[in-house]
């Protein structure tokens, strides 16, 4: 699925499954509470922490689903072309930093112990 085809998709489910779209604002904070629930598994799998009961069953790629779900909302209520946007936003990288991850002595020789 390209991302131009996940805009029409959700739209199409907002516009019969969910009625419509919540506020940008709602979406927003929907958002944040999504972002915090793929933080939580984070780290509860690649963390110290243990997982809870209501952790249980809880899978990343789901999260990050919501996460994205919840992206593409907010781009089609706002008028953002996310393909365009990706495009546009790797080429301002891809020119700001040339060289500056190739010559960062941080990230060569595997991590270290305080990465870990």
């Amino acid at each position: 699925m390209t991302l131009d085809q996940a805009q029409a998709t959700v739209d199409e489910w907002i516009t019969t499954t969910g009625v419509r779209y919540f506020s940008e604002l709602t979406n927003m904070a929907i958002l944040t509470e999504e972002v915090g629930e793929v933080a939580r598994l984070i780290a509860r799998q690649y963390g110290e922490q243990s997982f809870k009961e209501s952790d249980k069953g809880r899978e990343l790629g789901d999260e990050l689903a919501d996460v994205l779900f919840v992206v593409i909302c907010l781009a089609n209520q706002t008028g953002v072309n996310l393909t365009e946007a990706v495009a546009r936003n790797l080429a301002k990288k891809t020119q700001r930093d040339a060289t500056r991850h190739r010559d960062n002595p941080k990230l060569t020789g595997g991590p270290t112990a305080s990465d870990q």
